[in-house]
């Protein structure tokens, strides 16, 4: 598998870390020259290798954006139209600005994104915390394994993403389409930002569904 990886903070150098463990070929990029990635890259080390966003985007079978949602009009779009795209992102007015759309519910932040890109986009990997995302993954058939939530309108896409979650040692749960799914676990859901097991979260999510 192949990896992209548009954007190196947080999420997007652990996902790097995680993927490249285990053997995923990883190309990851930032905003600026992958030269500036050289140590990132010789500190996680094995199959990764630091590229613009636009080689990350043509290289990834699959391709994690994680940057701050203000910025997404910079991704290079032809690249990523009909590829599954992992979608880390997530809406802060006081860093990214007011969106109107957003700021009154009309849509989803992945949903600006997918229509943007034109990518068979899922939402994962925005509900925790980075240091937990780091250090908390557990082998297949822990008992303490952490939930995480996933939404996306492509099916295969959703499948994708979700093995992919479980490939790092996380549990996926699936909240549906990225309309009413991903609104079940974007920034002041009741299931953002907190570690929970599967059980536990899909009881929150269909409590969410039972109240929209």
């Amino acid at each position: 598998m192949r990896i992209g990886i548009i954007g190196a903070g947080h999420i997007g150098s652990t996902l790097a870390r995680h993927f490249a463990s285990i053997g995923y070929e990883v190309a990851i990029a930032n905003s600026r020259d992958p030269d500036t990635l050289a140590d990132l890259v010789t500190d996680i080390g094995g199959p990764i290798r630091a590229v613009t966003a636009e080689e990350a985007a043509r290289t990834g079978e699959a391709v994690v954006v994680s940057i701050p949602y203000g910025r997404y009009r910079e991704l290079p779009t032809e690249p990523l139209r009909g590829k599954v795209v992992i979608d880390t992102c997530n809406y802060y007015p006081e860093r990214d600005g007011n969106d109107p759309d957003l700021d009154s519910d009309a849509t989803t932040s992945s949903e600006k994104i997918q229509a943007h890109t034109g990518a068979n986009l899922v939402k994962a990997f925005n509900a925790i915390y980075w240091e937990n995302l780091r250090d908390h993954a557990r082998p297949k058939g822990a008992t303490d394994r952490v939930a995480i939530p996933l939404s996306g309108n492509d099916e295969e896409a959703r499948a994708a993403v979700a093995g992919l979650i479980r490939d790092i040692g996380f549990d996926p749960v699936d909240a549906g389409h990225l309309g009413e799914g991903g609104r079940k676990h974007q920034p002041g859901s009741r299931v953002y930002a907190i570690e929970l097991s599967s059980a536990e979260t899909s009881a929150l999510l269909s409590v969410a569904r039972a109240q929209r």
